[in-house]
């Protein structure tokens, strides 16, 4: 009998030490860095392969190949095990056509949807991280498919790509702090349309709940001003609301991935006027903070030769984890980010 005692605590004594062992390993290891180092080229490319191939036909907004489009994106939250905050297996927050056609010009369309998937924060769930790309592209033009592979597919599947390694870091209990949404949004192309509709018409989440939007639109090539140096990214808007979110990019992007980060479309006086023209535009003038992660165009903007065989893939797969990495920071950091600079609305005031 004692031998048995001795033998059970022997072994209570090992597996304790074996507990403990692991637990300093595991505080020894950089969370981050592990879980970025699964967004792959490999992965990426063989997303927008199929995102940006002939059989999305361009992905137009309301057209048979954009459903197509939001089907694969939904089928692959589903295949990952990410949730829809909309509950059940609905991914999509419709966008009817009668909002779209009063708040457009450029043509008559029919029913779109953005794409919707949710990581629940374990510490701070009610304040929400958004990462955003736009789904849609230019559909078919005179017979010839517009495929979108950098407009807007790099920064779909950048999106894939985060996504899958926040659920990984989730399932193995090192999940967010804070939600993570995942925005895909439609009409894009069309004017900044399924943006809009979420933040102006039906925002899932509260916009005061909302710590800020990293919107992800062409990060897959180089433009001409950085043929000889192609390791950058333009951040636009990083500054304009939060000092605190833009010391913190460029912290993550010193520690972990050495970018380039070119602020030449950051300027008030860009006749560009870049960062009124993608989808984080809607969430800045509601206050939330932005950053605009973006490659410049280049030959093949909004041409059919915007394919996925131009697509710089180890390019794509550092400004991919640059990031993953600043979104991981954001929703794990003790205190939520300063809007320091955000306006205050007349009717807050009374003013």
């Amino acid at each position: 009998m004692k031998k048995l005692l001795y033998v059970a605590s022997a072994f209570a004594f090992i597996a304790c030490g074996s507990s403990k062992e692991a637990s300093n390993e595991d505080a020894n290891v950089d969370q981050a860095a592990k879980y970025a180092a699964t967004i792959t080229a490999k992965d990426l490319g063989t997303h927008l392969f199929t995102y940006a191939s002939d059989e999305f036909e361009g992905r137009n907004t309301g057209e048979p190949g954009q459903k197509k489009a939001v089907e694969y994106l939904k089928n692959f939250y589903v295949s990952n095990g990410i949730v829809s905050p909309l509950g059940s297996d609905d991914y999509f927050q419709e966008v009817p056509a009668e909002w779209i056609n009063k708040n457009t010009r450029r043509g008559k369309f029919k029913d779109s949807e953005n794409v919707v998937a949710f990581i629940k924060g374990s510490e701070k769930p009610d304040e929400i991280v958004v990462i955003s790309a736009h789904l849609d592209h230019e559909g078919v033009k005179n017979g010839e498919i517009y495929n979108g592979a950098d407009d807007d597919g790099s920064g779909t599947v950048a999106m894939l790509e985060i996504a899958e390694a926040f659920q990984m870091a989730t399932k193995a209990g090192k999940g967010p702090k804070r939600s993570i949404l995942f925005l895909h949004v439609t009409g894009e192309e069309k004017g900044l349309l399924g943006s809009k509709y979420y933040t102006d018409v039906d925002p899932l989440f509260p916009l005061a709940n909302t710590v800020c939007d990293l919107n992800i639109d062409m990060i897959g090539r180089t433009d001409a001003r950085h043929k000889d140096d192609p390791n950058y990214v333009y951040l636009i808007g990083s500054d304009k609301l939060s000092t605190e979110l833009h010391n913190l990019s460029e912290t993550i992007n010193k520690k972990y991935t050495n970018i380039n980060l070119d602020y030449k479309y950051n300027d008030e006086n860009d006749p560009n006027r870049f960062y009124y023209r993608s989808d984080h535009y809607n969430f800045a003038k509601n206050n939330v903070p932005i950053i605009f992660y973006f490659n410049g165009t280049h030959a093949d903007y909004h041409r059919p030769t915007d394919t996925p065989d131009k697509i710089n893939y180890e390019l794509l797969e550092n400004r991919t984890r640059l990031v993953f990495h600043t979104a991981w920071e954001v929703a794990n950091k003790e205190t939520r980010i300063l809007a320091d600079k955000a306006e205050v609305k007349k009717e807050e005031t009374g003013k």
